[in-house]
């Protein structure tokens, strides 16, 4: 599963959700879903977009987590 850290990056951006959906300019609807991990694809281009906004590489906002990973985060 990936996980999406965006709201790990926006706090320590200090950054609320409609600042950033106005700077990336996607609707802070569609930023939420990514960042309570609803969402189910990300493009590329909103990507670049957060990546450059937020001064961050894709891997602080991708991660990788195994069935295992899993079982132990939720515990």
């Amino acid at each position: 599963m990936i996980r999406i850290n965006l709201d790990v990056m926006m706090a320590k951006r200090k950054m609320s959700l409609n600042e950033l959906s106005e700077k990336v300019g996607i609707t802070p609807a569609n930023l939420s879903i990514l960042k309570n991990e609803k969402g189910k694809a990300i493009r590329f281009s909103t990507l670049d977009a957060l990546c450059n906004v937020l001064d961050c590489q894709p891997g602080d906002l991708l991660e990788y987590m195994d069935e295992e990973e899993l079982k132990d985060d939720s515990m």
